[in-house]
Formats: C-alpha cells, sequence, structure tokens
C-alpha cells in the first residue's frame, strides 16, 4: 500500500482503546486527576491495546511527558488523555506531529477559536486528501475492470481456437 504525506514510517501502529475510557466509571477519570492517580507504562498499554514500545515512541515524539520514580516512568492524568488524543488522531489518519500540534494546542489555555479553527484547517486538508485516494483508488479499478475484461475475451478467443483444432 502506498504511503500518504501523513504516514509515519516505523510509528508503531497502535490499536482502538477497548473502550473511551476503560476501567473508569463515568465520572471516574476526572476524579482520577482531582486524586493524582497514576499508571504503569504497562497499565496503560494494556489499556489502551498498544505496546510499552508505542508510548515509549509517543514519548520520544514529545507527546507524553511521564515523570520519573527512579528508573521506571509514571504517567499522571495528562499522559492518559494525551494517549488518548493520539490514538483518536491516529485514528482519523492524522500524523503524528499533526496529532502533537493539536494535543498541544488542546493544553493551551488560549483563544479556543484559533485551535478549532487550525484543527478544522486540518481535518479539511485530510479530507481532501482522502478525497483524492478514493478518486484514484476508483480509477485504478476501473483498469483493472477493462483489464480482466481483456483478459477473459482472450481467455474466450483461445478456447474457441483450441477446440477446432490446427
Amino acid at each position: 500500500m502506498p504511503t500518504t504525506a501523513h504516514a509515519d514510517p516505523g510509528a508503531p501502529e497502535a490499536a482502538e482503546p477497548r473502550s473511551a475510557t476503560p476501567d473508569l466509571a463515568p465520572g471516574a477519570e476526572e476524579a482520577a486527576a482531582r486524586d493524582g492517580r497514576t499508571w504503569t507504562i504497562t497499565e496503560l498499554a494494556q489499556e489502551f491495546d498498544i505496546t510499552p514500545r508505542a508510548i515509549r515512541f509517543y514519548e520520544d515524539m514529545g507527546i507524553l511527558a511521564p515523570s520519573r520514580d527512579g528508573r521506571n516512568r509514571v504517567y499522571d492524568h495528562r499522559d492518559r488523555t494525551r494517549i488518548k488524543l493520539t490514538l483518536r488522531g491516529k485514528r482519523l489518519g492524522l500524523s503524528l506531529q499533526e496529532i502533537k500540534q493539536l494535543v498541544d494546542m488542546y493544553e493551551s489555555r488560549t483563544d479556543t477559536r484559533a485551535q478549532l479553527t487550525a484543527f478544522l484547517g486540518i481535518l479539511q486538508a485530510h479530507r481532501a486528501q482522502l478525497e483524492q485516494q478514493r478518486h484514484d483508488i476508483e480509477v485504478t479499478l476501473a483498469e483493472i475492470a477493462q483489464h480482466e475484461e481483456k483478459c477473459r475475451g482472450l481467455l474466450a478467443e483461445a478456447g474457441k481456437k483450441g477446440r477446432s483444432g490446427p
């Protein structure tokens, strides 16, 4: 499959989380933030059905910034939310750079209109790219159909010649 401008070569694949807020009941997510709940890399990897390697990769990309307890990474509510937003962005087909930009804007205390306008621009550009890809696929499928029809015609012709003999 051809890569697109939004593909992140080498980026670990991330599956959709099992639920929007696994392991936390409605309203419990906010309570976890207030209570200072933390998670290990293994807990988050299991919760979101991704590998610890993917989480470390998001850290390398600057999307996550866990604290440390000795050699262990400690993830807080902010990191958990950023993973959730990152996986949503990946499902939309956004690049990790675009996701980081949007997640950083999400945490900004500035005017949300500018953030929403930027997000809308990214979504519109991505939609245009996907529509172009769909058009390209439709053209390719039409070409394949033409080649299939030609092959069927040639096979039918070859079958007639084989039965009539030399």
